[in-house]
């Protein structure tokens, strides 16, 4: 058979490969295991969005390929009004909103679009691979932006070198943060948005984890900053916001030639999905509403798994955002070596923070969604657990 291209030997190797196959063993020997690794809603799509896809679903219309230019039409003016709701963003549907068949997807094409052989990305560590994965399969090289607890998990953009930031030609963020958990206030987007602007640089915002929040804290978008749409975009998912993770639904929204450079490569790639799906999250970000029931279920799992890390005596701190706890591990153990230990003796599944890149050595995530949960006891169970492992 011939070789696979040389692109895909500079994709990192897959370090939750041993925790994949550990996990495979536990179930294959009945363990009752609890998992806290993945990142997915473990609550339904609400009733209503899966009526409004069935309606739409009965259209002709909806049937055959979409050829719109950027995206069914009503479901980016729905995008509009979302973003005027909750953030108080004015966005024209017409260009500065651009369908996406999910974030991942998005976040993926920029790079492409973007970066070429030589070419230089600016990419948070501890982070989503998406950002630096992609960027290496375009044949383009990363710079690391640390994420340290004292700094709040911000990067600090003082650190990094002139020549590199003159290099550079993208920087992807993400608040609130996976896996850290982290939220960032209006003023680092305004430090960002001169940093762009300086350079010369394309910001690129994942903010897939804005939706899913405690207590009185709100996160902000990216596009409240002035000078945001000069050098930038945001990108959002309905996947976290509604439960929705395999529609496989979002969008892009903020500078006009930004947006047309991702469709242009996007356009090439795809063919956007099912129109009734985008029906569907139209109606959803029309009936958006913030109590929802899920995230008041969060919040109980959360104050659940906190407050009982703590009484084991973890240094852990609750995250205002995101559904992910990022908790430093005891000093003479690694990341991976404290991940397969809660594995093997407490059957709990963790993932080891390096994984997200070598600043997240010394810490493991913990997710918040957890399937078969009813009421936060799964998690009640994962602390006692974790207590007797370590006993």
């Amino acid at each position: 058979m011939p070789a696979p291209s040389a692109r895909l030997n500079r994709i990192p190797p897959y370090l939750f490969g041993e925790m994949a196959r550990l996990k495979a063993q536990a179930i294959a020997e009945g363990r009752d295991l609890i998992d806290l690794g993945i990142g997915d809603p473990d609550q339904p799509s609400p009733e209503s969005v899966i009526a409004a896809l069935a309606e739409a679903a009965r259209n002709p219309e909806t049937h055959r390929y979409d050829e719109s230019p950027a995206g069914w039409p009503p479901f980016l003016e729905a995008a509009a009004r979302w973003y005027r709701r909750r953030f108080g963003v004015e966005l024209d549907p017409g260009s500065e909103l651009l369908l996406l068949i999910g974030s991942k997807e998005g976040l993926a094409h920029l790079a492409w679009a973007y970066i070429d052989p030589g070419d230089l990305a600016l990419v948070p560590d501890p982070a989503y691979t998406v950002y630096k994965v992609n960027t290496l399969l375009a044949g383009g090289e990363i710079h690391t932006m640390p994420l340290r607890r004292e700094s709040g998990f911000l990067p600090d953009l003082g650190e990094i070198p002139t020549e590199v930031a003159r290099r550079a030609k993208l920087l992807y963020l993400n608040y609130p943060n996976n896996p850290t958990g982290a939220v960032a206030p209006l003023e680092f987007f305004a430090a960002v948005v001169a940093f762009a602007r300086e350079h010369d640089i394309v910001v690129c915002h994942d903010a897939a984890y804005t939706e899913v929040y405690y207590d009185d804290y709100r996160p902000v978008s990216f596009l409240q900053t002035p000078g945001a749409r000069e050098v930038g975009i945001e990108i959002h998912s309905a996947s976290k916001t509604f439960n929705m993770t395999g529609w496989r639904v979002g969008w892009a929204a903020g500078n006009p030639e930004v947006l047309r450079i991702l469709n242009r490569l996007k356009s090439n790639i795809d063919s956007k999905q099912f129109p009734a799906v985008d029906m569907a999250a139209a109606y959803a970000l029309d009936t958006w509403t913030e109590d929802r029931p899920t995230l008041r279920l969060y919040r109980k799992r959360r104050d659940i798994l906190v407050n009982g890390l703590r009484r084991l005596g973890f240094d852990v701190e609750p995250p205002k955002a995101s559904f992910y706890v990022w908790l430093p591990v005891p000093a003479e153990m690694t990341a991976s070596e404290f991940a397969r230990l809660l594995l093997e003796r407490a059957g709990v599944l963790v993932i080891p923070g390096i994984g997200y890149g070598e600043c997240g050595e010394g810490y493991v995530r913990l997710s918040l969604t957890v399937a078969g949960d009813r009421d936060g006891e799964r998690l009640a169970e994962a602390v006692e657990r974790i207590g007797r492992a370590l006993g």
